[in-house]
């Protein structure tokens, strides 16, 4: 078997995977394609084992240690995202920009312009 094959291979599972990175706004796709992407790299891995017919099985040993990192990412992310998704109502990543509480009077993160420098230090006095 040609080395070129599982190469070709490969190299369009991670472009597939990286427009899907790149063009996506759902975090639930985004983590499907990033895991499409590890799986081009295993592809390789064990292409390149095979190729080189390495006697201690580096490649194959690599790969099983990139799924099970691959398997916790992806434990962890979905938690993320399910977690995000009951605060925000949605899992689009372009609208997740501002994860931080909003800390301001008006809650959305900035003073009033109303507000003179000695109303606010009124309001730290009494909040402290």
């Amino acid at each position: 078997m040609h080395l070129a094959y599982p190469a070709v291979l490969a190299v369009l599972l991670f472009c597939v995977g990286l427009y899907g990175v790149l063009a996506r706004r759902n975090a639930i796709l985004v983590l499907m394609s990033v895991e499409l992407m590890l799986n081009a790299v295993n592809l390789n891995l064990v292409a390149f084992d095979v190729w080189l017919r390495d006697t201690l099985h580096a490649g194959q040993a690599l790969t099983l240690f990139v799924i099970a990192v691959a398997a916790a990412e992806i434990g962890i992310g979905l938690a993320i995202v399910l977690m995000v998704y009951r605060n925000r109502g949605s899992s689009d990543v372009d609208r997740l920009r501002d994860t931080a509480e909003p800390t301001g009077p008006d809650d959305s993160g900035t003073p009033d312009d109303s507000d003179t420098p000695a109303d606010r230090e009124e309001k730290a006095e009494a909040t402290a």
